[in-house]
């Protein structure tokens, strides 16, 4: 089994419902045991800023499945909650991201573990740093939490 990372977020509809419904889904896949879930963090968005504003946490998994089939049971849970594909940064039912996926660095056109913008989203170290605080970026060689307080000290959070 393999420890990895997976960061969920919402702002259409009802937001917190629907952090709990994914969560409730990733449970409900036999390959994969949710083991830590961060608290809630509400946000404002990034990039679009005319949309209103998100709920994000972590969630600590266990999981045999490699990174494309756990990819694979991720979207599926994102079509089966009704998630369309729009505009990028754009609202959202629910988002599920890899974060990280054990020490693994990969590099594809389609999936890039760690995921690319981890170390510079707040609101995805937040609630990351929060249930894996000592973990280490497999490429950056530094903490969750040193890249938290590292992009802390940036930003306004």
């Amino acid at each position: 089994m393999v420890k990895a990372y997976i960061g969920l977020g919402s702002n259409l509809g009802n937001r917190s419902g629907n952090i709990e419904e994914a969560t409730d889904s990733l449970k409900a896949v036999d390959s994969i045991e949710v083991k830590k879930i961060s608290s809630i963090y509400e946000t404002e968005p990034e990039g679009v800023e005319d949309q209103p504003h998100f709920l994000n946490c972590a969630l600590e998994v266990e999981t045999n499945l490699p990174p494309r089939k756990l990819l694979a049971s991720l979207k599926a849970i994102e079509r089966q909650m009704g998630r369309s594909r729009g505009k990028r940064c754009g609202p959202r039912i629910i988002d599920l991201d890899i974060l990280l996926y054990g020490d693994l660095v990969m590099e594809e056109a389609d999936l890039e573990i760690p995921h690319p913008l981890l170390a510079e989203r707040l609101f995805v170290l937040a609630p990351l740093s929060e249930i894996a605080s000592e973990i280490v970026h497999p490429k950056l060689g530094k903490s969750i939490s040193g890249l938290r307080k590292q992009l802390g000290e940036k930003k306004d959070f």
